[in-house]
């Protein structure tokens, strides 16, 4: 009896401090905070574990420490001073100052920048600049695959190394698992590319311990000569996609910029590379260099688990409140925080015509599901949703009044803005914001309208999934 008793106390006492800590972890929503709780209570074993796993957005102690003090020793190229970027009085000024904040990286001035055809053509051009390469070429994939595309890249950097070329690339440990696993990784190590690996997982029993394996590194950075920058949602990957090839063909957008940009994205892959053991490339980084008298303003902006404010969400949100005649959106994944879905529903209601377009078939039945539940409110709140019928379409972009463009590797859910590491290009120009748009037009005419009518005759059972699955979102 005294067993008994002393064991319902413990368990009692384990529920109590898992909700507890549910309650009291900083900087999280109350939607999230109460999924947890319900996750907890109605699930008492399965729910604790998977608070364990999931509930703290952390990349471990030790790494938060090291990549603080990475940062802080690092010079910043075109460093914001905390003065405004753009003339108070420009209603586009707001988003650029949001951004600046993130990294403390000052808005710079570029010539237009070239828009890829398509991934193909992307991966092309990459591969040509590095084959120009004379002093160093950097990169950083999420996803990187031994096939067509993502051998070409291989085979660049192993020609660029070979004739002196200062080469570092890096792949993250699940997303690109299975080129770091072949014999490809080490034909790159011996050619001479110094490699390193985002995020590794090693031992996941004894990494769960410490930090959640699924924080990952979702960006796509290329930097060569520390004077060229691609960015956008390419992976070192075919469209076709084999690993799901059902989806395919991946709908990617890359943008290849030249001038002081490419320094700001050499900070961000320096501050990656240094973290995970990498030799120190703070001679890459030059602050004070003059500025070009371009005609874009581009905005680099690197967020992260590491961040106590889910910056990139902001950064959306403060776009939208600055829109007046259009806002334009593509995502492949769907699923905002409260403060995004609230400014995406306020944007139209206040008569900016407001389109959004997602693939018609996600990879994702969780994310499906949760954008759908989504539907019925953007539908009547006047937002013009189409779903994007050839293949997956990944490219992740925002247009704002023809006027400033977002556009790369973070999505418009939960995940991007609270768990992965993540890089976007904020821009003002009006001829890249149409080149861009004219893209956006594209997909759009290969796309379905979505109507009131299609969702109002879902059946019981759908809403009922969409709707489980988008309350449970917050604790995935």
């Amino acid at each position: 009896m005294i067993w008994s008793t002393l064991l319902s106390l413990a368990y009692l006492a384990l529920h109590v401090t898992f909700i507890a800590r549910a309650l009291i972890r900083p900087h999280r929503e109350p939607a999230a905070r109460l999924a947890w709780i319900l996750a907890i209570l109605l699930l008492p074993v399965a729910g604790i574990v998977a608070y364990i796993l999931l509930g703290e957005t952390s990349v471990g102690r030790r790494r938060k420490r090291e990549l603080r003090a990475i940062i802080g020793r690092l010079p910043r190229p075109h460093a914001w001073d905390g003065d405004f970027v753009l003339d108070p009085a420009d209603r586009y000024a707001a988003p650029f100052n949001t951004a600046c904040t993130i990294n403390r990286l000052g808005t710079v001035r570029c010539e237009r920048p070239d828009l890829m055809a398509d991934s193909n053509a992307a991966i092309e051009r990459i591969v040509a600049d590095i084959d120009a390469a004379r002093d160093s070429v950097h990169l950083c994939f999420y996803i990187w695959l031994a096939d067509t595309n993502g051998l070409k890249v291989v085979e660049a950097l192993c020609r660029a190394a070979q004739r002196g070329v200062a080469v570092r690339a890096m792949a993250d440990g699940v997303g690109s698992g299975a080129i770091i696993a072949s014999d490809h990784w080490q034909r790159m190590a011996d050619a001479g590319v110094r490699l390193q690996i985002a995020l590794k997982v090693g031992n996941p029993v004894l990494r769960v311990l410490f930090a959640r394996i699924d924080l990952r590194n979702h960006r796509k950075i290329v930097v060569i000569d520390n004077a060229i920058t691609y960015f956008g949602s390419q992976n070192a990957a075919d469209p076709e996609f084999l690993i799901k090839r059902r989806f395919a063909p991946w709908v990617d957008v890359m943008m290849r910029f030249t001038g002081p940009v490419a320094q700001q994205h050499q900070y961000l892959f320096a501050t990656d590379w240094m973290a995970e053991g990498g030799d120190d490339l703070s001679a890459y980084l030059q602050p004070g260099l003059p500025m070009p008298d371009g005609p874009v303003a581009v905005q680099v902006m690197g967020t992260g688990p590491t961040l106590e404010y889910p910056a990139m969400s902001e950064v959306f949100c403060s776009m939208l409140h600055v829109a007046a005649c259009e806002v334009i959106a593509t995502t492949p994944y769907f699923v905002p925080d409260d403060s995004l879905l609230a400014d995406i529903l306020a944007v139209a209601r206040r008569g900016v015509p407001t389109t959004l377009i997602l693939p018609a078939r996600c990879d994702s039945w969780v994310v499906a599901a949760s954008s759908r539940s989504f539907y019925a409110d953007l539908l009547d709140a006047g937002v013009r949703l189409y779903e994007y019928r050839k293949g997956l379409l990944h490219a992740k972009t925002l247009t704002v009044d023809g006027e400033i463009a977002l556009i790369g590797s973070a999505n418009m859910d939960r995940r991007s803005f609270d768990l992965n590491f993540e890089n976007n290009v904020l821009l003002r120009d009006r001829e890249t914001t149409a080149s861009l748009r004219v893209r956006q037009m594209e997909w759009l005419a290969d796309s379905r309208s979505v109507t009131h009518a299609e969702v109002a005759g879902w059946g019981t059972s759908r809403r009922l999934l969409d709707n489980l699955v988008a309350t449970v979102s917050p604790i995935l």
